[in-house]
């Protein structure tokens, strides 16, 4: 079934008929949904987990919640669909509305819908409100308009410098393109030369892993050499702050192996393609002489946000950077989560405890957002 078409999202016509006590906190079955689930139940808020055959277990039996004999478990209701993008039929949203649902999205909602509809589709299939801008989700992809390289240079932030064609490369580059086989993650591979460039490129295409279509709208993007971290950011309209929540850096297939290779045996994983799926996080500090930095960027950032796509960022969003040795040391930004992030650990670094007293989970800080905008009448500045 065909998502409903609408020109402009009311969300006053919405929460006109919501029971503003029942707000319910929803997100898909992926990513960061039980950070959601947990979130909701530790500020007093109902949830609901929407699942997709084949992948509900997680959520409907494992950490679903349960009153005897003792309290445990933080999902309070599941619904089941075929899959993802059948969130946008009618029925469902229907479903939804009945459950005064308020939508958090996550990256797996982005990708599992752009695989059968565009953002625009996406945009207006939705019609239970949103926590944060509807409209902000399409700027992490780089095809798309006014997207992330566009905010990271009107926030006067470094990025990796790219190259528009493989003749330029002269230097250590990473070369990001969609892959072949799983549609929603993309193959890397890394060169320093026009002529590596065209040896690895055309190894790749012969095993299947790139395509000639999706190696010509590739990615070529300055390599850096430095740590990585996921400054993970909640910006507030309720208070109008930028909040530090947390810091964390990825551990990645099958990159994470390669690290551990001895340089006696780097020659036997030479012509092994490097793969960078998400397969968790780890929590991780910055010295405190960055943090002003930190926060300096986040800042410019939200304000190019709201200028550039109205009403900005709202709620949660995070600058994924490489720390370069300089002196002095620097950030330098090469990529944007304009949601909810994947790591629940960012709760386990000190900074939401140095600002609220306690360790305070995205979740969590999600669902008292919503609660202070409700309680002060005031929603339709964290909702779209």
């Amino acid at each position: 079934m065909k998502p409903a078409s609408r020109a402009h999202y009311d969300v006053a016509a919405v929460l006109a008929r919501y029971d503003l006590d029942r707000l319910t906190l929803c997100s898909v079955g992926s990513h960061s949904a039980l950070d959601v689930a947990a979130g909701a139940r530790a500020a007093g808020l109902r949830n609901l987990i929407v699942t997709a055959r084949g992948r509900e277990q997680t959520y409907v039996r494992h950490f679903a919640r349960r009153e005897q004999p003792i309290a445990r478990g933080c999902v309070d209701e599941t619904l089941e669909l075929g899959s993802f993008p059948e969130i946008l039929n009618d029925d469902v949203q229907q479903r939804l509305l009945a459950a005064n649902a308020v939508f958090v999205p996550n990256r797996s909602f982005e990708v599992y819908l752009h695989q059968r509809y565009s953002y625009d589709e996406i945009e207006s299939g939705m019609r239970i409100p949103f926590f944060g801008n509807r409209y902000l989700l399409r700027a992490e992809e780089r095809d798309e308009a006014g997207n992330q390289y566009s905010l990271l240079r009107s926030a006067r932030i470094r990025h990796p410098r790219q190259f528009s064609s493989p003749q330029e490369i002269d230097r250590l580059v990473m070369v990001k393109a969609p892959h072949a086989k799983v549609s929603f993650e993309r193959a890397f591979f890394l060169c320093s030369t026009p002529a590596q460039y065209q040896q690895i490129s055309e190894r790749l295409l012969a095993e299947g892993t790139l395509t000639q279509e999706g190696l010509a709208g590739a990615l070529i993007e300055e390599y850096l050499l430095g740590p990585s971290i996921n400054l993970n950011f909640f910006f507030s309209p309720f208070l109008g702050e930028l909040e530090l929540l947390g810091t964390d850096t990825r551990r990645q297939t099958n990159l994470e192996g390669f690290r551990n290779v001895p340089p006696s045996a780097l020659a036997a994983v030479h012509d092994i393609p490097m793969r960078l799926e998400e397969a968790g996080h780890i929590a991780a500090t910055l010295t405190e002489s960055m943090l002003e930095e930190a926060f300096a960027m986040g800042e410019r950032f939200v304000t190019a946000a709201l200028t550039q796509l109205p009403p900005g960022v709202i709620g949660p969003f995070a600058l994924q950077c490489v720390i370069l040795a300089g002196p002095p040391k620097e950030f330098v930004c090469y990529d944007v989560s304009l949601r909810i992030p994947g790591s629940p650990g960012t709760r386990y670094t000190p900074y939401s405890a140095y600002r609220w007293g306690r360790d305070v989970s995205v979740g969590e800080r999600i669902a008292m957002e919503l609660l202070f905008a409700r309680d002060a009448g005031t929603l339709q500045t964290v909702l779209t």
